[in-house]
């Protein structure tokens, strides 16, 4: 599928209930990395932010250089437990834009509903909007 839309209601409660998503890149040795991220769905995209947790100083951090580079990212979300037959995904494939937080307040007032901890210090950004051009979802046979 190539919409949020399209997904099954199941697999739309997976996304609203998870509170992180990873995210799947290319850095800039042309290797695969994977990191948690916030996101918060608004217009059809998928947002993530830069925020002001920790990060190296004076430097870019690596995921916008490595996005500037390669502009394409998946997004996965997923339900684990020991019960294998409770186990579904969703992975968001897609372009990703890098910008401001100012261009876009919308987004950034969905993160901040999304997470209470934006709430008193929203992400300055810049902001990730991956827009889904491929959406693909699994759950084990055994889920109702």
């Amino acid at each position: 599928m190539d919409t949020l839309d399209k997904l099954p209601a199941w697999a739309a409660g997976l996304v609203d209930r998870a509170r992180e998503g990873h995210l799947g890149l290319i850095d800039d040795a042309d290797q695969p990395r994977v990191m948690p991220v916030t996101f918060a769905l608004c217009d059809d995209a998928v947002w993530s932010a830069i925020d002001n947790k920790p990060k190296r100083r004076n430097t870019e951090p690596a995921r916008l250089r490595w996005l500037r580079r390669w502009p394409r990212a998946a997004l996965t979300v997923d339900e684990y437990a020991e019960d294998w037959s409770r186990l579904a995904w969703v992975q968001i494939l897609g372009e990703v834009a890098i910008m401001a937080a100012s261009a876009r307040p919308d987004a950034v007032e969905a993160l901040c509903l999304r997470y209470p901890q934006y709430r008193s210090d929203p992400p300055p950004g810049p902001l990730l909007r991956l827009t889904p051009e491929r959406v693909i979802c699994w759950r084990a046979k055994g889920r109702g």
